[in-house]
């Protein structure tokens, strides 16, 4: 086989889904199944769908297109803000799009009606993260531009946590979106189908009956792809952490100081390592770098092997605890923290197998 390569198992990932849209719907909540991760993987997007979900999220279109072109027939939700520069793509690819831009919703109108269509659109607004979203004050007069559009339907309100700057969903910062949806919804007289305040982030609140009833829609990745919520990387209950694990090969084993020998400035990447002396150490070489995964974010099958650093197409990891006698041509089996998965899915070197 090979090497390196990324095992994916699409039972986990199935078994993932079906258990998180089991468990929001409890709650009277639907699950988008977020395909950005696995940059709309065909196989991977079809073991979502086993698994119940019924929407696919992307956040860019190259992705919808090769899924629909894969043969995948679901609603798609483009979940980056639309660019002005592909306006007619997202109307011809995705059924939805998240919005906080009226310059962007004025062009998905206009480009909607030449095409004979209605564009959904969730309205994103921001509740402390700080990334995309209408700031709450400017709500109203957002939403009284928008309702005069044609072609393009306010489907519903969004916010994003988490994902920027770390702000963790409480039920107050819900209920606060809530209420602000309800308030908008009585100003003008319409009613919000969908309230998506919801992702990875959520499941401590979700498990705590801390969403308020009306939140309706959670947007999920890591969740299903890796069974974690994402404010503290803690299990998601009764899912599999191990459904992507990365596979990459010894091409140098040697008896080496664990300290640099000479004057040190900056690494190849512009910093300034502070490394341990840990005395003559066995040092592996695997022939995956930082331009294939985020070595941060590899995490050793074996507890005893550690990854000590990576420049772009080596990574080195200590094996002078392997409980076997290392060689040149070993294979090391890692699991992966989000960030190595997305890398890893990205990278051309490196193959994907479905198992």
């Amino acid at each position: 086989m090979k090497t390196p390569y990324l095992e994916i198992n699409l039972d986990k990932i199935e078994h993932n889904a079906r258990t998180i849209v089991a468990q929001c719907q409890k709650s009277g909540i639907e699950v988008v199944g977020v395909s950005k991760g696995v940059l709309g993987h065909t196989e991977v997007v079809k073991a979502m769908l086993k698994g119940g979900i019924t929407w696919i999220g992307d956040s860019r279109l190259l992705n919808i297109e090769k899924m629909k072109a894969n043969g995948i027939e679901r609603p798609f939700m483009l979940m980056r803000s639309p660019h002005l520069s592909e306006v007619h793509r997202t109307v011809e690819l995705a059924d939805c799009s998240l919005n906080s831009e009226i310059k962007v919703l004025s062009a998905l109108s206009e480009e909607a009606i030449k095409s004979g269509k209605v564009h959904k659109t969730i309205i994103m607004v921001d509740m402390g993260d700080l990334r995309e979203g209408i700031m709450p004050e400017d709500l109203f007069d957002f939403l009284g531009e928008a309702t005069r559009l044609k072609g393009i339907e306010i489907w519903g309100l969004g916010m994003n946590l988490t994902d920027l700057n770390g702000t963790i969903p409480t039920h107050e910062n819900n209920t606060a979106f809530l209420e602000l949806a309800r308030n908008m919804e009585e100003a003008y007289r319409f009613k919000f189908e969908v309230l998506s305040a919801g992702n990875s982030s959520s499941q401590m609140l979700l498990s705590q009956g801390g969403i308020p009833s009306g939140i309706n829609q959670f947007r999920i990745g890591e969740g299903i792809l890796l069974g974690k919520e994402t404010v503290s990387r803690c299990d998601w209950p009764d899912t599999y952490q191990d459904a992507f694990k990365l596979v990459a090969e010894v091409i140098e084993c040697k008896k080496k100081p664990s300290v640099p020998i000479g004057e040190l400035g900056q690494d190849a990447f512009g910093n300034s390592p502070v490394i341990e002396d840990k005395g003559i150490m066995l040092r592996g070489i695997l022939n995956v770098g930082r331009q294939d995964i985020d070595p941060g974010g590899l995490m050793p099958i074996d507890a005893n092997l550690s990854v000590l650093g990576a420049t772009s197409d080596h990574t080195i990891i200590d094996l002078t605890h392997a409980d076997y006698d290392a060689q040149v041509g070993d294979l090391v089996t890692f699991n992966l923290t989000y960030s190595a998965m997305l890398a890893a899915m990205t990278s051309p070197y490196v193959t994907k197998i479905l198992t």
